[in-house]
């Protein structure tokens, strides 16, 4: 999933100026868990199922303190390596070793060069992703790569046409389809964006959380129209939709980092349906997976806050 679904996070975050976290992650069910570290070399990044969980410290290691069950991809890239991807056993606990070999491709480097910019300076990410293409046309994760950073820089055009690219790749992946369905978004065609999200969804066999974030977003975006134009009852269906896709995110996600603001997307749609008591048991789970994050102080509170308000005389 690469830096797509931070991406579409961070956008709504600056949009939506989220003040608070509520919502019914029950309503979905928690999810099997397990902890998992991974042993690798140092600065190594790691991906389960496409969802990116972190980076290795100094000695080459990441805990993952919690991964969904069953049988999942892991895949762990390093500057100067070759990545890997292989299966992660439903039956895999603690130490998971993943050994890398050094690689002289001028491709894979190029990519990995592009993959560091595209945080830093994008217009270099960019040129570092057609110099990837150039050594290698068939590189499908360049074309994802660039289709992603054309996409953030408003250039919807070249985003479609390095989409296009990687779909003659490789016709049914899920990613390219996600992508697919933000860039339909982003030009206005919202009924096509759904329909696309959707498939993303079917073709990563239901577990697919940047096209069910995404989903959680229009239909976020949808009631907050219906609510300024007083359509009161659309207003409430869509935030319900809303929710609805949210909390699957957040399902699939588990303890990665993403996971933290989708819970305060998800929490502001329950805060304005005054679900109070499935917020608390929000803020609960929030602060049991992420209890050093710079947010859980201000979670703790809102607990406090919610229940004063729901003590208060009706």
């Amino acid at each position: 999933m690469g830096t797509g679904l931070t991406y579409i996070i961070r956008i709504a975050v600056m949009a939506s100026c989220l003040l608070c976290i509520g919502g019914a992650f029950a309503q979905v069910g928690k999810p099997a868990l397990r902890s998992i570290t991974i042993v690798t070399e140092p600065a190594a990044t790691v991906w389960v199922d496409g969802v990116r969980y972190g980076v290795t410290d100094d000695t080459g290691r990441l805990v993952i303190s919690s991964v969904p069950s069953g049988v999942r991809t892991l895949r762990v890239r390093a500057t100067g390596f070759s990545e890997v991807s292989k299966p992660l056993p439903a039956a895999s606990r603690g130490d998971v070793s993943v050994k890398l070999m050094k690689t002289v491709d001028e491709a894979e480097l190029a990519f990995q060069s592009a993959e560091a910019q595209t945080t830093v300076d994008r217009e270099k990410a960019i040129a570092e992703y057609q110099r990837a293409l150039k050594l290698k046309p068939k590189y499908f994760d360049a074309y994802i790569g660039l289709a992603r950073a054309y996409s953030e820089r408003g250039d919807i055009e070249n985003a479609y046409k390095s989409l296009q690219s990687a779909k003659r790749i490789r016709p049914t992946d899920p990613e390219a389809t996600v992508i697919e369905a933000r860039i339909l978004k982003d030009s206005g065609e919202e009924d096509k964006a759904i329909v696309t999200f959707k498939r993303a969804i079917t073709q990563g066999r239901g577990f697919q959380p940047e096209a069910n974030t995404g989903l959680g977003l229009l239909y976020k975006d949808r009631a907050e129209n219906s609510g300024g134009a007083g359509d009161y009852e659309q207003e409430a269906a869509n935030y319900t939709q809303a929710a609805k896709y949210l909390a699957v995110a957040i399902k699939q996600l588990a303890s990665a980092p993403d996971a933290v603001v989708v819970y305060q997307l998800l929490g502001l749609i329950y805060e304005k349906q005054k679900k109070y008591k499935e917020a608390i048991a929000l803020y609960e789970d929030f602060l049991r997976l992420f209890p050093d994050v710079s947010e859980a102080a201000a979670v703790e509170s809102f607990i406090v806050q919610i229940k004063k308000q729901m003590a208060e005389p009706k």
